[in-house]
């Protein structure tokens, strides 16, 4: 390589206004796929599938509560029953 190969840089402005651009591999698959068989038209935003019902958030934290005090409680146990 000579030294004036290694100066040369990227010239986006170039590639930018060249007249042919190929397309991606992507766009490319797309393009015959759908050549035969185009796609259905979806709306920008579909309709929201409905929610399920959930607990509320004090249930929630009631059920956190009580695992921990369940577990403090088994292993106060554990601890009493223990020989020392």
């Amino acid at each position: 390589m000579s030294e004036q190969d290694d100066q040369r840089e990227f010239d986006l402005r170039w590639a930018d206004a060249a007249e042919h651009k190929e397309p991606s591999a992507r766009a490319r698959m797309l393009a015959a796929r759908w050549k035969d068989a185009p796609p259905r038209p979806q709306p920008f935003r579909g309709t929201p599938e409905p929610r399920t019902a959930r607990r509320s958030s004090w249930a929630s934290t009631a059920i956190v509560l009580g695992c921990v005090v369940a577990v403090i409680l088994v292993l106060g146990y554990a601890r009493f029953q223990a020989p020392y």
